[in-house]
């Protein structure tokens, strides 16, 4: 479980605001989160809601906070998952593995255990909902952060002509990570995995790299085109979020990177064929002889399925897990039935919900939802975020 560190030079204060000595944790917050909890039956068996509730105000009150239990942090995370209105996969949150790392502070170590989380997450492809929960913050230290918005993303080039080698979407951070001193390959692609870049004291960013068998890709063919593999694209198994701070009964945990699995139009759709991403769409319509000339011709949504039909077979092919966006509309209207049947509200983004390929004939189409409440707890949260904010 090796990572390679870069050299960092010079140190640059990437986060500037920080928990300051007087903030302690909402008391309320706790009290909320435990009550449910207990509510659900999530609790270790004998113990009792009003005990523990006054171990936690005696410790919030000596120390400003308190330390959850291994089955807080596991109900938490996954009940965090449950409230993700903009996830369409909600259905698994039950079977989020959880890796508590809370005493792992060490920068080298952290980027170790993204590494091991990788690994364990990805399983030769039989991909596993999985969360790695790092420090929180307290009222004396902030926890580490992970500054990747997913612990594999490709890097972006800018070249001189304004164009960008690569993915346009982290131009700006493949040039902080190179300011740091991370060096790309000297043959730079379109496909290079980027650095990751962890900060576990203030103003101390640290870069290493991810080993090459901890990173899983899946070479893109087309089930009927031969023509497509000449393109060279390819992409990752697995999308570990990792710039979400978790919140949990008023403890914010600033690194916690989790993962499920990719949805084939995530990648198809969006990552691919995007005119801000990688914008394939008229590269694929000019090799299938569309005309492009006309929007009136429907070239793009013609191009868009063959490129999310590529994915999907070439995901297939390789053994790795990926749904697809009609099958994972029903699974989560399912997720819905269960939650109501629970008594319990299923706020979803419509606008992330309803894939972005054919959202008319997808079963989440036809419906609304109850709306997302930006003070629903436990949560991840936006990135850099914090408790009370």
């Amino acid at each position: 479980m090796t990572v390679t560190p870069e050299r960092v030079t010079p140190p640059l204060p990437l986060c500037p605001q920080r928990v300051s000595e007087e903030q302690s944790v909402d008391s309320a917050a706790a009290e909320e989160f435990l009550d449910r909890m207990f509510a659900e039956g999530a609790a270790e068996a004998g113990d009792r809601f009003e005990t523990r509730l006054a171990q936690v105000r005696a410790e919030i009150r000596e120390t400003g906070t308190y330390r959850h239990t291994a089955a807080e942090l596991a109900f938490g995370a996954r009940v965090a998952w449950r409230n993700s209105a903009r996830c369409i996969g909600r259905l698994y949150w039950r079977s989020l593995r959880i890796r508590d790392r809370r005493r792992v502070t060490d920068p080298a170590a952290i980027a170790g255990e993204c590494v091991a989380h990788l690994r364990q997450a990805t399983r030769g492809g039989r991909i596993r909902p999985t969360v790695t929960v790092f420090a929180p913050d307290t009222p004396d230290a902030p926890g580490p952060r992970i500054h990747n918005e997913q612990l594999i993303r490709y890097a972006g080039y800018r070249l001189d002509d304004g164009s960008v080698l690569g993915d346009p979407r982290y131009a700006a951070f493949t040039e902080q990570v190179r300011r740091l001193g991370w060096r790309p390959p000297e043959r730079r692609g379109s496909f290079d995995v980027l650095p990751l870049l962890v900060e576990a004291e203030p103003g101390e960013p640290r870069l290493f790299t991810l080993p090459p068998d901890a990173v899983l890709e899946v070479p893109l063919t087309h089930p009927d085109h031969r023509w497509f593999a000449g393109l060279g694209l390819r992409w990752h198994a697995v999308p570990v979020i990792s710039n979400m701070p978790l919140e949990i009964g008023g403890v914010t945990y600033p690194a916690a990177p989790f993962n499920g699995w990719y949805l084939g139009t995530e990648i198809g759709a969006r990552n691919l064929a995007d005119e801000q991403r990688y914008d394939l769409l008229p590269v694929v319509a000019e090799l299938m002889g569309l005309e492009t000339t006309s929007e009136r011709t429907l070239w793009r949504d013609r191009a868009l399925v063959e490129l999310t039909l590529a994915v999907q077979h070439s995901f297939d092919a390789a053994g790795v897990t990926l749904a697809d966006h009609h099958t994972e509309s029903h699974r989560f209207l399912s997720h819905l039935e269960r939650e109501e049947r629970a008594g319990r509200r299923c706020p979803a983004d419509w606008s992330w919900i309803v894939p972005p390929m054919s959202g008319g004939q997808t079963a989440v189409f036809h419906r609304y939802y109850d709306e997302p409440d930006p003070a629903e707890r436990p949560a991840f949260l936006p990135p850099g975020m914090r408790n009370g904010e």
